[in-house]
């Protein structure tokens, strides 16, 4: 251990001029707060590379100490499965409230109970007496209902509004 930080410490690598960083996040399986309560200067730590990143024309290393068993030096994720599962509780929530949700399918079927469109009886939820909801039918078949009433009365405006639409 070269120095300790109040966010980790740096690592001198035998052999290296480089030196690593161990975050205090990669310094035990439990929350560390200080890490000057872990490890001293001075002291042997056995350590794993887990990343490398260039910045400013300068290689910086990431180290960590929880993956490494500090007795023997044996890897204990030699697949990085824990270093994954960290990246995963490490992403940004992602807010979906602005995204409109629609409805892929509706049920085409009559309650029993209400008389209402889109649920089953063992669904409904009108009390005897209450006030009855219904699905709200599409723009299409509003205008289809309407044209069919319509023609029934007045076949010669059917005609005229439809022209006009289109315009």
């Amino acid at each position: 251990v070269a120095t300790v930080t109040e966010y980790g410490a740096f690592i001198k690598i035998p052999g290296c001029r480089k030196q690593g960083l161990v975050h205090r996040t990669h310094m035990s399986s439990c929350h560390v707060d200080k890490p000057s309560e872990i490890v001293d200067v001075g002291d042997k730590v056995w350590v794993k590379l887990i990343g490398k990143e260039m910045k400013d024309d300068k290689l910086k290393l990431s180290l960590s100490m929880k993956v490494v068993n500090q007795g023997t030096g044996k890897d204990l994720d030699p697949n990085n499965v824990s270093l994954d599962q960290d990246e995963r509780k490490r992403r940004m929530f992602r807010d979906y409230t602005s995204q409109k949700i629609t409805l892929e399918a509706v049920l085409n079927t009559v309650c029993k109970k209400c008389g209402c469109k889109g649920h089953f009886a063992k669904e409904c939820f009108v009390q005897p007496g209450g006030t009855k909801y219904s699905l709200i039918p599409e723009e299409d078949d509003e205008e289809v209902a309407a044209a069919g009433c319509e023609r029934e009365k007045k076949p010669s405006l059917v005609e005229d509004s439809s022209k006009k639409r289109k315009k």
